[in-house]
């Protein structure tokens, strides 16, 4: 099964915002540096978005806007320590998952 163009949709606008520095929920949060220089930091938004997005049974995003937030709220607390995000995680959205095997399955 492959993933949905909704799905692809949502995934390539959030890495085209986060990547370019212009991520609208990140303003006067210098953040770029980060992608060099602490890539875990970086590597917990995009767990946080994809672990928050639902999808419908077609594969349509159902909370793109929610899950942007939620991941670039963790990002907006990781560089400001007197912001916290409301609600605080719970360990499933924050949870880090195994990668693949070094060789695809095909």
């Amino acid at each position: 099964m492959k993933l949905s163009n909704s799905f692809s949709g949502a995934l390539r606008t959030f890495v085209y915002f986060m990547s370019s520095g212009s991520q609208n929920t990140l303003e006067g949060i210098d953040y770029l540096d980060l992608y060099g220089s602490d890539p875990s930091a970086i590597e917990q938004v995009f767990a946080i978005y994809v672990n928050v997005l639902e999808l419908d049974k077609k594969g349509n995003v159902l909370n793109a806007k929610y899950a942007e937030k939620r991941a670039t709220d963790y990002l907006r607390a990781y560089c400001d320590p007197n912001f916290s995000a409301d609600p605080p995680y719970e360990d499933w959205e924050t949870a880090l998952y195994s990668p693949p095997p070094l060789n695809d399955q095909i």
